[in-house]
């Protein structure tokens, strides 16, 4: 197999068998040498069975897995003792690790911004096909909520970080390669596993639960949405999105890859004085103006329940309503 084959038989495995710019960004990233240890890295494998299958010398292989961790083609496991490393799965992992790469060049996130552009809305229709529920979820801000029941921890950004073993904080990947809408980039908080990941590579910093709420706070007041994984414990990433840059609403239907929260912004028309504040806090353009006084209305197929809107309204005219019943995928 040629090189040029290599890189196209990569970019299957990570189910993008038609793309034409995810190949050239392994090149750019990895060689040939390198690309064949990642094709024979799942199941994942030891450093010497890696070398069996690739008939390159253990020594280089060992050299070569420490190198492919660090650009984020390659992660670990010490379950059984001896590391075993298995390679990026998928595309939104492999643009996650890759783009905080230390060795990353101009033309590598060129070429990701193009490819976010031009093929990732196509994609959608691969994790459309894939995903029975989504893969994440957006959490409400710690604004006002009106709920039957008691928000859950795992629905409150500050009681995750709270309960949290270790956090760190990187840049938003998105915002690395995009960055058009100029908001802050250093603002995804890394959570326990994820928070060892980061740290052991080097791509963020450890932060303590205060700075991460001041974090949380920072970009709740820059109008970024946070997003977690759709799981009951949250033991990975609390995102805080923007409607520039970030992949996760450029998809043909994003509620496949998104959930929204189980809240919904409703209206207290009697307190309502149409300032319009909340129509620039929405991201989702769920929000209009109605009425010969207008007042804001809620378009309950746009709204995700994110709360945004609810803090910038001068008559706190704005509510977060419990709609849905929690659709959390179990830990």
């Amino acid at each position: 197999m040629n090189g040029s084959s290599l890189y196209r038989e990569f970019s299957k495995m990570l189910g993008a068998p038609d793309s034409k710019i995810l190949p050239q960004i392994l090149e750019v990233i990895a060689d040939e040498r390198e690309v064949r240890v990642l094709m024979a890295a799942f199941p994942p494998a030891t450093p010497s069975e890696l070398s069996a299958k690739t008939d390159i010398a253990a020594e280089v292989v060992q050299i070569m897995v420490e190198d492919l961790f660090q650009k984020g083609l390659l992660f670990h496991s010490k379950k059984e003792g001896q590391p075993r490393y298995y390679r990026v799965k998928s595309v939104p992992q492999f643009h996650d690790s890759s783009v905080l790469w230390k060795g990353v060049t101009p033309q590598f996130l060129r070429l990701w911004k193009e490819y976010t552009d031009k093929e990732w809305p196509e994609f959608g229709k691969v994790i459309e096909a894939f995903l029975s529920k989504p893969a994440i979820r957006v959490v409400p801000v710690g604004a006002t909520i009106e709920s039957k029941a008691k928000v859950l921890a795992l629905e409150d950004v500050r009681e995750i970080v709270n309960q949290a073993r270790l956090l760190a904080v990187t840049p938003c990947t998105c915002r690395v390669v995009d960055g058009k809408c100029g908001k802050p980039v250093e603002v995804c908080i890394q959570v326990n596993r994820a928070a060892d990941y980061c740290l052991q590579r080097g791509t963020g910093r450890a932060i303590s639960k205060e700075e991460a709420i001041r974090i949380l706070h920072m970009a709740e007041k820059e109008g970024l949405v946070h997003i977690v994984d759709n799981r009951q414990k949250v033991d990975h990433i609390i995102c805080n999105c923007c409607r520039d840059c970030c992949i996760n609403w450029r998809l043909p239907n994003r509620h496949k890859l998104v959930a929204p929260s189980r809240f919904l912004a409703v209206v207290n028309e009697e307190e309502c004085i149409g300032c319009q504040a909340c129509l620039d806090r929405c991201i989702f353009d769920a929000i209009r103006m109605e009425g010969d006084e207008p007042k804001a209305q809620i378009d309950p197929e746009k709204c995700v329940g994110c709360g945004l809107c609810t803090i910038t309204c001068p008559t706190e005219a704005i509510l977060m309503k419990e709609v849905r019943p929690p659709e959390v995928i179990p830990a």
